[in-house]
């Protein structure tokens, strides 16, 4: 159930009330003048009661929290140097996939700044498909991320793998990434869902879009209300040509239904560099609020996803056209 209160409620009442839902008994979250209620259905108000509010919605979605129903208006995140979410806003972020060394990494933050990025991506804990392959640098590839975008002047986004180095990134980070691996690592979502950095949630594999927005329930749960949604494709039956399915109209579905900034990722989906510029533009177009991708001087020899990197010129050139193209969609919105 969700209670929407009017915009300068009696705070005695709506206390009172809070209680009352409380001792049925009940959880009560509220953010501003929204309320949400998720094990109730229905309650009678007192007169007092209904003159503090201006609609009660019995039927609600299971994510409740990240529910337009709930919060009609967009969630904007704001880092030292991006705004993610809102109208006018577009996020480019850009890094390698893995931290490789100090001096490459500075030399590919630069790159990412050039190109538009203001927050600086960077995997210093990597979840690999086989053991024996390349897993991060660890804490050292944290401070050289820190580091490199300080230098910079952009924000962090690193992949945080368990629960045990949520303490540990959150000193390193901006936004802590949950891979596609763990979107529904519920111990995870509760863990970062207790701290107050912002959270960018990829979309697993094989998850259905109602799988996502009920992984980041989880977060939103635990009081961390700064999330952002990664749609990074699917895999479907036709894998042969590109990595997966990227699944664009998701985007739009998705700013229908919750609040959340959407953030397109065509590195993961297509997984070949040759695509990804094509599927940017096709990103943008479906009216992402921003866009992740990875770069590399020498993709041949990278430590991980080399065939999706997009070389410095590539990446340059892409991000320039697409600023060029949401400058054009936000003018005809104007």
């Amino acid at each position: 159930m969700i209670i929407q209160l009017k915009a300068n409620p009696d705070e005695a009442i709506v206390t009172a009330l809070t209680k009352r839902l409380e001792a049925t008994p009940a959880t009560v979250i509220r953010i501003k003048n929204h309320m949400a209620i998720p094990e109730l259905s229905h309650v009678d108000l007192t007169p007092a009661e209904a003159a503090n509010v201006t609609e009660v919605i019995e039927k609600t979605p299971a994510a409740v929290l990240g529910s337009r129903l709930f919060q009609p208006e967009d969630t904007i995140i704001e880092l030292p140097h991006s705004i993610i979410g809102g109208k006018g806003h577009f996020t480019m972020m850009a890094g390698p996939c893995s931290v490789e060394s100090e001096a490459h990494l500075r030399k590919m933050a630069k790159v990412a700044r050039e190109g538009g990025a203001t927050i600086l991506r960077g995997g210093a804990y990597k979840p690999r498909t086989s053991p024996y392959s390349f897993q991060g640098l660890g804490e050292a590839g944290l401070k050289y991320l820190r580091e490199a975008a300080d230098e910079n002047g952009m924000d962090v986004i690193t992949e945080v793998m368990d629960e045990d180095h949520v303490d540990l990134i959150a000193k390193y980070t901006d936004v802590f990434q949950i891979g596609a691996r763990n979107m529904q690592n519920f111990s995870l979502l509760k863990a970062v869902g207790k701290t107050r950095v912002p959270v960018a949630l990829k979309r697993g594999m094989a998850g259905s879009i109602d799988d996502l927005l009920n992984a980041s329930e989880y977060i939103a749960a635990g009081g961390n209300h700064q999330i952002m949604l990664l749609e990074r494709g699917v895999r479907t039956f036709d894998n042969k040509y590109t990595r997966n399915t990227f699944d664009l109209a998701a985007v739009p579905v998705l700013q229908k239904l919750t609040h959340y900034p959407v953030i397109v990722d065509p590195s993961h989906a297509v997984g070949v560099w040759d695509l990804v510029t094509p599927m940017a533009h096709a990103g943008v177009a479906s009216g992402a609020s921003g866009m992740i991708v990875e770069i590399h001087d020498d993709p041949e020899h990278a430590f991980s996803d080399g065939p999706q990197a997009l070389k410095p010129d590539t990446y340059k050139k892409m991000t320039k056209e697409v600023f060029e193209m949401r400058r054009l969609m936000d003018s005809w919105e104007a």
